[in-house]
C-alpha cells in the first residue's frame, strides 16, 4: 500500500497559486508606485513651466556685459584700422612730395600738382574727415637764393582735429 502525504500534495498544489498571488500583489504595488511617481512628476512639471525671473535677469545681464565688451573692442579695432590707413596715406603722399622734389628740384605748388604730374593717381581720402580736400599742406621755407620762387608744399598733415588712441592729435602726426 502506498501512503500519500496529503500535506505535501497540498503544498505542491498551493505553491503555484501563492506564486501567482505574489506576482499579482507585486505588480499591483509596482503599478501603484508607478502611478504615484507619475502623479508626482506631473505635479513637478506643472510647477516648472519656465525660467524664474532671477535666471532671466542673470542671463540678460551676462549677454549685455558680453555685448558691451564686444562693441568696445569693435570700435577700437575700427579706429586702429583708420589710424593705420592714415599713417599709410601720409607716408605715400610724403614719399610722392619727395620724389617730386628729387625730379624737379622744387616742391609742388599744391597737392593737386602731385596728381596732375602723375606722382599719385588721386589724393587719398582722409579716413577721419572722409574728404580728400581736408589735407593740410605745410609750406616749405622760401629759398634764400631765389626769394621770388614759389615756396610749394613741403609736408602734409591730416585735417582732422580728433585725438588718436595714443592721445596725440591726428593733425600733429609726422
Amino acid at each position: 500500500m502506498v501512503t500519500v502525504d496529503i500535506g505535501a500534495w497540498a503544498n505542491r498544489l498551493a505553491a503555484p497559486a501563492r506564486r501567482l498571488r505574489r506576482r499579482a500583489s507585486s505588480a499591483r504595488a509596482a503599478n501603484s508606485i508607478h502611478q504615484l511617481s507619475n502623479s508626482r512628476i506631473r505635479q513637478l512639471r506643472a510647477l516648472d513651466h519656465g525660467f524664474t525671473m532671477i535666471e532671466l535677469l542673470v542671463v540678460v545681464s551676462l549677454i549685455v556685459i558680453l555685448a558691451t565688451m564686444g562693441l568696445t573692442q569693435y570700435r577700437n579695432s575700427v579706429i586702429h584700422a583708420r589710424e593705420a590707413t592714415l599713417k599709410e596715406d601720409l607716408f605715400r603722399m610724403r614719399d610722392a612730395i619727395d620724389q617730386y622734389y628729387a625730379d624737379k628740384g622744387k616742391y609742388p605748388a599744391t597737392l593737386d600738382a602731385l596728381v596732375s604730374d602723375g606722382y599719385v593717381r588721386k589724393l587719398p581720402e582722409d579716413p577721419f574727415t572722409h574728404n580728400s580736400t581736408s589735407w593740410q599742406a605745410v609750406p616749405a621755407e622760401p629759398d634764400p637764393n631765389n626769394p621770388a620762387a614759389e615756396a610749394g608744399v613741403f609736408d602734409v598733415k591730416s585735417g582732422s582735429e580728433d585725438t588718436a588712441l595714443d592721445g596725440t592729435r591726428y593733425s600733429e602726426w609726422d
